[in-house]
């Protein structure tokens, strides 16, 4: 398999459940590297939450954060491309008002919610940012929102198509985020691609949520995690095993390991 490029979804698939990375999926990650392929992040997170396992892991790449929304840059973190997502924002918060949810807003310069939770509380511990507001988000002051995610505990689609019109939307079974029309994290990895000069057929990718369906869809191999969705699963090529098994690793292991077999002449 000619891979130069592999983009890695985070939660749910390079990380255990424990948010920490196996030696194992380290290990076939630094021997992919070693090989000349480009390893990126790709994540729902945002960038002050990414960014430590981008430097335990020791990438040079850009990271994709917040689903698409925003891509830094390895070494500065700047942001060198920003999708903003417009809502009406006096029907966004009356309707979620009405609602017994939590809501967290992604901004260009940290999060805003209703209330902090055991997500928020984490965030802040890894990426030493807290909540730059935590009540009633009617009477916060923020700007160039990247997401927003809507916690209601349950799946809510009736509930999200209400933003159809305004928004590209990711339901999970907790609740929905919202993102600009348009935006993915297919949408980003096409630009590092054209950056870097790769085909998309030499290019994989590797998730787990409904976040992640558009990249496994269009790119070269896309790969679903064991733990997937069934609607995740069919958008991939392949199939791997569980994350908390080191599913990710198993995949470089069985398919992207150049080998270097000596001809004898």
């Amino acid at each position: 398999m000619n891979v130069r490029a592999v983009f890695i979804d985070m939660d749910g698939t390079l990380l255990k459940a424990s948010n920490t990375i196996s030696r194992r999926n380290m290990e076939a990650i630094y021997k992919l590297m070693n090989q000349g392929v480009k390893v990126f992040l790709a994540t729902g997170r945002h960038y002050e939450v990414t960014v430590p396992y981008h430097k335990e892991l020791g990438l040079k790449t850009p990271m994709i954060c917040l689903n698409g929304a925003s891509i830094h840059d390895a070494e500065t973190g700047r942001t060198i491309q920003m999708k903003p997502v417009r809502l009406n924002e006096e029907r966004f918060h009356h309707l979620t008002a009405e609602n017994p949810c939590n809501v967290i807003i992604h901004t260009a310069n940290g999060i805003y919610c209703k209330k902090t939770n055991e997500e928020i509380d984490y965030w802040t511990k890894v990426g030493q940012m807290p909540p730059r507001y935590i009540g009633d988000l009617r009477q916060a002051n923020y700007q160039d929102v990247l997401k927003y995610c809507v916690l209601t505990g349950v799946p809510s689609p009736e509930f999200s198509a209400l933003f159809e019109k305004e928004a590209e939307i990711i339901n999970w079974n907790n609740g929905f985020e919202l993102i600009a029309p348009n935006v993915s994290k297919w949408s980003a990895i096409k630009n590092l691609l054209r950056a870097y000069r790769i085909s998309p057929n030499e290019a994989a990718a590797i998730g787990d949520g409904p976040n992640d369906i558009e990249m496994l869809r269009h790119i070269g191999t896309g790969v679903a995690m064991e733990n997937a969705g069934e609607k995740v699963k069919a958008a991939a090529d392949f199939v791997t095993g569980h994350h908390e098994n080191d599913g990710l690793a198993e995949f470089i292991e069985r398919y992207l390991y150049k080998s270097y077999e000596s001809k004898v002449i």
